[in-house]
C-alpha cells in the first residue's frame, strides 16, 4: 500500500510537470556590457541553475566555442545553420525573473541584428530554436524527476522486501515458538508421568522395606531361639 502511494505521488509529481510546460519567447531588449541589445528571450518554469547548464551545453553543440565572462556567454563567428548561413556574433544570458527562468540572446549578422522587423525570416528561425532548446531541457527535467522517481521507487521495493522479510522471520518465531510449547507441554505431560510412575515406586520401596524389616525380625527371633536351645544343652 505504501509503494502505491509513493509511485501515485511522483507519477503525479511528473504529470504536474508536463502540464506545467510553458513556452514563451518575446523580443526583449538587455543591457550587456553597458550597451542595450535587441534580442529574444524565452521564459520556462525550470530551475535556471539547470537551464543554465543545459543552455550552454546546446549553444557549444549548435554554435560552436562558448565563452564566459561575468554572466555573458559569448561566441564569435557562430554558425547556425538553421537561422543564417553566415557566421553571427551571439550574446547570451540566463537568469530568473517573475515570471520564471529565462534565457535571452542576441544574434549579430554583422550587417544587422536578428529583429523581428527588419529579419523575420530569421528571427522566426531563431524562435524555433529556442523553442527546440526549450522542448529538449523540459524533456530532460522530465527525464530527472523520473529517475530520481525510479530511485524512490528502489528504495521502496528495498524497504517493502525488508518489512516483508522481517514479517517472515516474525512468523517463524512464532512458530517456532508454538512447536517449542507443544514440546515442552509433551515433555511436562511426560515427567508427570514419570513422577507418578516414581511416587509408585516410592510406595512400593515401602512395601518392600516393611517385608523385610519383618524377615530381619524373624530371623532375629529365629537366632534367639536357637541360641536359647544351646544353652539348654549341657
Amino acid at each position: 500500500m505504501r509503494m502505491r502511494t509513493v509511485l501515485l505521488v511522483m507519477l503525479l509529481m511528473v504529470a504536474g510537470i508536463c502540464q506545467a510546460q510553458q513556452v514563451k519567447v518575446e523580443e526583449s531588449e538587455q543591457t550587456v556590457n553597458g550597451v542595450l541589445r535587441r534580442g529574444q528571450q524565452l521564459t520556462v518554469q525550470l530551475d535556471p541553475k539547470f537551464v543554465e547548464k543545459f543552455w550552454k551545453d546546446h549553444l557549444a553543440n549548435k554554435a560552436g566555442k562558448v565563452k564566459y565572462s561575468k554572466g555573458v556567454y559569448t561566441i564569435e563567428n557562430a554558425v547556425v545553420d538553421t537561422i543564417s548561413n553566415k557566421p553571427m556574433r551571439v550574446l547570451s544570458t540566463v537568469g530568473s525573473g517573475t515570471n520564471g527562468s529565462y534565457v535571452w540572446w542576441s544574434l549579430d549578422m554583422g550587417v544587422a541584428y536578428v529583429d523581428k522587423s527588419a529579419t523575420p525570416q530569421e528571427y522566426a528561425a531563431a524562435e524555433n530554436f529556442m523553442r527546440g532548446f526549450a522542448r529538449k531541457v523540459y524533456r530532460e527535467d522530465v527525464l530527472r524527476q523520473i529517475n530520481e522517481a525510479e530511485d524512490v521507487l528502489r528504495a521502496t521495493k528495498q524497504e517493502q522486501d525488508r518489512v516483508v522479510k522481517q514479517a517472515n522471520d516474525i512468523q517463524l518465531n512464532i512458530d517456532k515458538n508454538k512447536k517449542r510449547k507443544q514440546e515442552l507441554e509433551a515433555e511436562l505431560v511426560r515427567n508427570a508421568n514419570d513422577l507418578k510412575q516414581l511416587e509408585q515406586e516410592v510406595i512400593n520401596n515401602q512395601t518392600q522395606q516393611e517385608v523385610s524389616r519383618q524377615r530381619v525380625q524373624d530371623m532375629e527371633k529365629a537366632v534367639e531361639a536357637a541360641r536359647a536351645k544351646l544353652q539348654q544343652i549341657r
